[in-house]
């Protein structure tokens, strides 16, 4: 999803089931009045452009939902969390922001990185303690490509 159509197409998503051209979070917003949102729904939002990425993130940490997540560095989410609470988010909210995203099992391909999201995402459903949370670390935030 993005609501910039020329970044949203078929050659550069081609396994994509669907593709959605909408501002994120009011396309969250419709959904949720929808009843399509619930305690299973998982929110990553994996995109680089705070214009768009705080509304999102603003949303879905209002909703009853059972995980939300952001990427990026550590000095990207100090300043989505300043920006955040600049717009109204409450420290309560903020708890349950997973930023950065993922778990620290070292990877740095693409794979691994949803490897990490995805390992997250089900240590935090079921409650089980996995490698550390990349929000709980300091340090690089993945490991280097083995020679």
């Amino acid at each position: 999803m993005d609501p910039r159509d020329t970044f949203l197409t078929r050659e550069r998503f081609p396994a994509a089931d669907r593709l959605v051209v909408a501002r994120p979070d009011r396309y969250l917003r419709e959904e949720d009045e929808a009843g399509r949102l619930d305690h299973r729904t998982v929110i990553a939002c994996l995109g680089h452009d705070p214009k768009i990425d705080d509304p999102l993130v603003e949303t879905a940490l209002s909703l009853p939902v059972a995980y939300v997540g952001a990427m990026g560095s550590r000095r990207t989410h100090h300043e989505r969390i300043r920006r955040l609470l600049e717009r109204g988010v409450t420290t309560t909210q903020l708890k349950a922001l997973h930023s950065p995203i993922g778990l620290d099992l070292g990877g740095s391909t693409p794979a691994e990185f949803a490897l990490s999201v995805m390992a997250e995402v089900v240590a935090e459903r079921t409650g089980r303690a996995a490698a550390r949370p990349l929000r709980t670390t300091t340090g690089p935030l993945h490991g280097s490509i083995p020679a």
